[in-house]
Protein backbone atom coordinates (compact mmCIF):
# COMPACT_ATOMS: atom_id res chain seq x y z
CA UNK A 1 0.00 0.00 0.00
CA UNK A 2 2.79 2.45 0.87
CA UNK A 3 5.47 0.86 -1.31
CA UNK A 4 7.24 2.46 -4.23
CA UNK A 5 4.88 3.15 -7.06
CA UNK A 6 2.20 4.41 -4.69
CA UNK A 7 1.22 8.07 -4.51
CA UNK A 8 0.95 7.67 -0.75
CA UNK A 9 4.59 6.60 -0.61
CA UNK A 10 5.63 9.70 -2.53
CA UNK A 11 3.50 11.97 -0.33
CA UNK A 12 4.51 10.66 3.08
CA UNK A 13 8.16 9.90 2.24
CA UNK A 14 8.43 13.36 0.59
CA UNK A 15 9.97 11.81 -2.53
CA UNK A 16 9.83 12.78 -6.19
CA UNK A 17 6.43 11.77 -7.62
CA UNK A 18 7.97 10.49 -10.85
CA UNK A 19 10.83 8.25 -9.64
CA UNK A 20 10.24 8.01 -5.86
CA UNK A 21 14.01 8.32 -5.35
CA UNK A 22 14.94 12.01 -5.05
CA UNK A 23 14.01 14.15 -2.07
CA UNK A 24 11.85 17.20 -2.77
CA UNK A 25 12.80 19.21 0.29
CA UNK A 26 16.34 20.11 1.33
CA UNK A 27 15.90 18.79 4.86
CA UNK A 28 13.83 15.95 6.30
CA UNK A 29 12.74 18.02 9.32
CA UNK A 30 9.85 20.37 8.42
CA UNK A 31 10.72 22.64 11.35
CA UNK A 32 14.12 23.44 9.83
CA UNK A 33 13.99 25.31 6.54
CA UNK A 34 10.27 24.68 6.15
CA UNK A 35 9.98 25.99 2.59
CA UNK A 36 13.41 25.08 1.19
CA UNK A 37 12.61 22.97 -1.87
CA UNK A 38 14.97 21.65 -4.48
CA UNK A 39 14.28 22.87 -8.01
CA UNK A 40 14.73 19.50 -9.72
CA UNK A 41 14.92 15.86 -8.73
CA UNK A 42 18.47 14.67 -8.17
CA UNK A 43 17.62 11.26 -9.62
CA UNK A 44 15.31 11.75 -12.63
CA UNK A 45 15.62 15.50 -13.29
CA UNK A 46 11.92 16.33 -12.87
CA UNK A 47 11.39 20.06 -12.44
CA UNK A 48 9.14 20.44 -9.41
CA UNK A 49 7.70 23.90 -9.99
CA UNK A 50 6.12 23.58 -13.43
CA UNK A 51 5.41 27.29 -13.77
CA UNK A 52 5.42 30.40 -11.65
CA UNK A 53 2.83 29.99 -8.91
CA UNK A 54 2.40 26.25 -9.49
CA UNK A 55 2.10 25.55 -5.77
CA UNK A 56 -0.59 28.20 -5.27
CA UNK A 57 -3.15 25.38 -5.42
CA UNK A 58 -1.45 23.67 -2.48
CA UNK A 59 -2.97 26.41 -0.35
CA UNK A 60 -6.41 24.85 -0.94
CA UNK A 61 -5.08 21.41 0.00
CA UNK A 62 -3.67 22.89 3.21
CA UNK A 63 -7.07 24.40 3.94
CA UNK A 64 -8.71 20.98 3.51
CA UNK A 65 -6.16 19.39 5.86
CA UNK A 66 -6.94 22.04 8.45
CA UNK A 67 -10.68 21.44 8.05
CA UNK A 68 -10.04 17.71 8.62
CA UNK A 69 -8.20 18.55 11.85
CA UNK A 70 -11.05 20.82 12.93
CA UNK A 71 -13.71 18.17 12.26
CA UNK A 72 -11.62 15.58 14.11
CA UNK A 73 -11.34 17.89 17.13
CA UNK A 74 -15.08 18.63 17.12
CA UNK A 75 -16.07 14.97 16.78
CA UNK A 76 -13.61 13.98 19.52
CA UNK A 77 -15.07 16.67 21.72
CA UNK A 78 -18.71 15.66 21.30
CA UNK A 79 -18.10 11.90 21.33
CA UNK A 80 -15.36 11.53 23.93
CA UNK A 81 -14.58 14.71 25.82
CA UNK A 82 -17.86 16.62 26.20
CA UNK A 83 -18.13 16.10 29.94
CA UNK A 84 -14.39 16.47 30.64
CA UNK A 85 -13.30 19.74 29.01
CA UNK A 86 -14.88 23.08 28.23
CA UNK A 87 -15.40 24.40 24.70
CA UNK A 88 -12.85 27.21 25.12
CA UNK A 89 -10.19 24.62 26.04
CA UNK A 90 -11.03 22.63 22.91
CA UNK A 91 -10.58 25.75 20.76
CA UNK A 92 -7.29 26.51 22.50
CA UNK A 93 -6.07 22.98 21.77
CA UNK A 94 -7.23 23.24 18.14
CA UNK A 95 -5.54 26.61 17.55
CA UNK A 96 -2.35 25.36 19.22
CA UNK A 97 -2.32 22.23 17.06
CA UNK A 98 -2.90 24.33 13.95
CA UNK A 99 0.04 26.61 14.74
CA UNK A 100 2.32 23.71 15.65
CA UNK A 101 1.42 21.79 12.47
CA UNK A 102 1.93 24.69 10.01
CA UNK A 103 5.29 23.37 8.69
CA UNK A 104 3.89 19.83 8.39
CA UNK A 105 0.79 21.05 6.54
CA UNK A 106 2.92 23.22 4.28
CA UNK A 107 5.02 20.29 3.11
CA UNK A 108 2.21 17.76 3.04
CA UNK A 109 -0.05 20.03 0.97
CA UNK A 110 2.74 20.63 -1.56
CA UNK A 111 3.35 16.90 -1.83
CA UNK A 112 -0.34 16.18 -2.36
CA UNK A 113 -0.58 18.97 -4.94
CA UNK A 114 2.41 17.83 -7.02
CA UNK A 115 1.11 14.25 -6.93
CA UNK A 116 -2.12 15.42 -8.60
CA UNK A 117 -0.08 16.35 -11.67
CA UNK A 118 2.78 13.82 -11.77
CA UNK A 119 2.57 10.05 -11.64
CA UNK A 120 5.09 7.27 -11.08
CA UNK A 121 7.13 6.72 -14.27
CA UNK A 122 10.69 5.79 -13.30
CA UNK A 123 11.59 5.05 -16.93
CA UNK A 124 11.37 8.78 -17.81
CA UNK A 125 14.71 9.51 -16.17
CA UNK A 126 16.38 12.61 -17.51
CA UNK A 127 13.32 14.08 -19.25
CA UNK A 128 11.61 17.16 -17.94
Amino acid sequence: MFGKGSRLYSIFAMKCPRCHEGDIFETKNPYKKMSAMKQTCSHCGLRYEKEMGFFFGAMYVSYMLNIALFVTCIVAYFVLLDQYIEGWLLMTIYVSLTVILIPVYYRLSRMIWINFFESYHPEKRGTR
